[in-house]
């Protein structure tokens, strides 16, 4: 096969995963290596050679965007209207085959029970007061209702923390596939070590996450809505117990590192019912999205999961400068777990990366923005650890509406602002990092999980910052030319740190004052 596909010839490493025809295959798939063209290249592969139709072929990418996007490409490729899913429309689908009536809860349900459990619900609880403030070690004296909302008034930031472990918890536990008696085994497990405070706090957390999970279900059940993971379990259950006309014969998943066990379970039991070949297409590199229930082993592990598969990689970049390639690679692969990859690019930069320090961020920020726009005219991406990062950077010369950054003095200037999670799969010329800081809100984020998080979390990392580590290789790999790094010139981050000790030979500093 020589096929051109958007105007390019398939590199060897694509012709070969393109012409695989291995039951389980695994593509691993640098940043910016083709990787939309190379399933763009095996989907005409096995309508044109292997005589497929497009209805056999079930592909599924993890977003809305991105699969939007796919949809989108194959259509002007081949003019074929081939749906793209996300597991949650598959689900839906499938849901609609086996004629199950539900309604769709709105995504932000949770984080409401979360948030009218602890300034409503708990009210109603002397028992569930007593509890918050015994886990902040509080101790009471005379009315308990009263001393809970005074607590409750004077420590928001800490109520804060506790909904948003509340809410990863109950999500991570739904979406690894746990169940009702789970809570059970957990709550044995933490008595058993009872006389430990740390173990008496993970007592209580379990109570009150169980209590908020009970209250979530009967909200979902008594009002017959389900939620994502509820979607994709749902429909998991219809596919084992049901003969559905499916006829797929292959099946592709893109971003296939951001998989979690409910998606799996989906995914098999469909193999089970078609005994269709599976093409699956990730970079464990880009995997950030644990806290979501993204489970990087079943990527890095895919041959425990599927036996007599194979791993195929496409090593070849076509975004990134060979030297960019060399410092963004030894910098993620410092975290031995991650699968190597040689990668390789035809581009060249011999000083890629642009640090420029600064003592007031929003004035250097103006001019390294202006001076790149004056430079080159093309959109700059800038990228965040947060989503509120570009506030302390933008002054009253610069206003942000819907991710657009627009400068009173020249409204032609082009660049917005995303969060690095954002920022996959899409890239610009120049990118400008912000909050290089050395912070618990900086790059790399400080805060840490939750030892409780083990329960309902595969996570078995021990190297620091293993997932921050990704999400800067993510945000350096989205520039096709340079990448400037903002960072203070007192506090600056670790990153900043270990790139001017160990690739200062790529690094050009840039003062901009």
């Amino acid at each position: 096969m020589n096929d051109k596909i958007c105007g390019y010839y398939l590199d060897e490493q694509q012709q070969a995963i393109v012409l695989d025809n291995s039951k389980y295959l695994l593509v691993v798939a640098g940043a910016g290596s083709g990787k939309t063209l190379t399933i763009l290249g095996k989907i005409n592969y096995l309508i044109k050679y292997k005589q497929l139709l497009s209805e056999e072929i079930l592909c599924i990418s993890f977003t809305k965007a991105s699969s939007d996007s796919l949809k989108q490409k194959i259509k002007n490729e081949f003019n074929i209207d081939m749906p793209v899913y996300t597991f949650h429309k598959l689900s839906l689908k499938i849901l609609q085959l086996g004629k199950i009536n539900y309604h769709i809860a709105d995504p932000n349900l949770l984080d409401m029970i979360v948030d009218n459990f602890f300034r409503i619900d708990i009210l109603n609880s002397n028992y569930h007061m007593q509890l918050i403030l015994l886990y902040f070690k509080k101790i009471t004296v005379g009315n308990i209702r009263e001393n809970y909302l005074k607590f409750l008034e004077e420590n928001q930031d800490n109520i804060k923390i506790l909904k948003r472990l509340t809410i990863t918890f109950i999500h991570l536990f739904k979406c690894n596939n746990n169940t009702l008696q789970d809570f059970s085994k957990f709550l044995m497990s933490s008595k058993r070590k009872i006389l430990n405070f740390n173990y008496r706090k993970e007592k209580i957390l379990l109570t009150i996450f169980l209590n908020i999970y009970l209250l979530y279900e009967t909200y979902l059940n008594n009002n017959q809505e389900l939620d994502f993971d509820d979607m994709i379990s749902k429909a998991t259950y219809y596919v084992q117990e049901n003969e559905l006309n499916f006829h797929y014969k292959y099946i592709i998943i893109d971003e296939y590192q951001d998989t979690s066990m409910v998606r799996f379970l989906l995914i098999k039991e469909i193999l089970n019912k078609t005994n269709a070949n599976l093409m699956v297409v990730g970079d464990d590199f880009q995997s950030i999205y644990r806290f979501t229930g993204c489970d990087l082993a079943m990527f890095i592990n895919f041959k425990e999961y599927f036996n007599n598969s194979k791993i195929l990689k496409i090593e070849n970049t076509y975004r990134n400068s060979q030297e960019l390639i060399k410092v963004a690679g030894n910098f993620v692969m410092k975290n031995k777990a991650q699968i190597n990859k040689q990668l390789k690019s035809f581009k060249t930069n011999p000083k890629p990366i642009k640090l420029v320090y600064y003592k007031e961020p929003k004035q250097t920020f103006s001019k390294i923005l202006l001076n790149i726009f004056q430079e080159t005219g093309k959109p700059i991406m800038v990228l965040g650890r947060n989503n509120n990062d570009i506030f302390n950077y933008i002054n009253e010369n610069w206003s942000f509406n819907d991710w657009k950054l627009i400068y009173k003095y020249n409204k032609s200037v082009q660049a917005y602002f995303l969060t690095t999670h954002k920022s996959k799969g899409l890239e610009e010329e120049n990118v400008i990092i912000i909050n290089l800081c050395d912070d618990v809100l900086g790059f790399p984020s400080k805060l840490k999980d939750d030892k409780i998080l083990r329960y309902v979390s595969n996570n078995n990392e021990k190297f620091l910052f293993s997932e921050e580590r990704r999400l800067f290789y993510v945000a350096l790999t989205r520039t096709k030319n340079c990448v400037y790094l903002l960072a203070p010139l007192k506090k600056s981050s670790n990153f900043i740190k270990e790139l001017i000790r160990d690739y200062f030979d790529y690094i050009e500093v840039i003062n901009v004052n």
